[in-house]
């Protein structure tokens, strides 16, 4: 099954995809995971950790990989699309507007023209939808842009579209959608 998680910042959507995938077993107290009966591959898209010079950055990965089963296996890589081909059993994307701010990044497309950079992520998009689609088994994470304040400003305007038109399209490729809202799940 494929499913996209997506609620707004601190909804508890990475906690519910993590449980998803874990068979639903948590620690009520700390909310970690229970170790699963399959191994899971953990795709952190953008840049790993350890290559920048972001201290809150790294916070927030050691953050989750606390809070997730220590069998699983960590990929940090803005290629989502190779993860998910070469993840041997289930895999966990956390999350998409990560990876949307690594391809912008990396295509240099924060000040291009809104339609340029919206053909170009879709260009990236239909490769990482190729690769969903040949899996049965992807919890992917998003943040919904509903859901969220966007800056005042012309990068937070792009942002915004270009991660709604996102996550509707990766929201076709899936079988199941869930939205979090204050650790409550609703199937969609």
């Amino acid at each position: 099954m494929r499913v996209l998680v997506t609620g707004g910042v601190r909804s508890g959507k990475s906690r519910h995809a993590v449980r998803l995938l874990a068979g639903g077993e948590a620690d009520a107290a700390t909310g970690a995971a229970g170790t699963g009966a399959t191994p899971v591959t953990f795709v952190a898209p953008g840049r790993p950790a350890d290559e920048l010079d972001d201290p809150d950055w790294a916070k927030r990965v050691a953050h989750h990989r606390a809070h997730r089963p220590s069998s699983w296996r960590t990929v940090e890589s803005p290629d989502v699309a190779t993860a998910l081909r070469e993840a041997p059993g289930p895999v966990l994307v956390d999350c998409l507007g990560t990876w949307l701010t690594a391809t912008v990044d990396d295509l240099g497309l924060w000040d291009a023209p809104v339609d340029e950079a919206r053909a170009a992520v879709d260009e990236r998009t239909d490769v990482l939808c190729a690769a969903l689609e040949a899996r049965t088994d992807v919890v992917l994470v998003t943040n919904e842009v509903g859901s969220g304040v966007v800056p005042p400003y012309r990068s937070g305007a792009v942002f915004r579209d270009l991660l709604g038109a996102l996550n509707q399209t990766v929201a076709e490729c899936c079988d199941e959608v869930h939205l979090v809202v204050c650790g409550r799940v609703l199937r969609l």
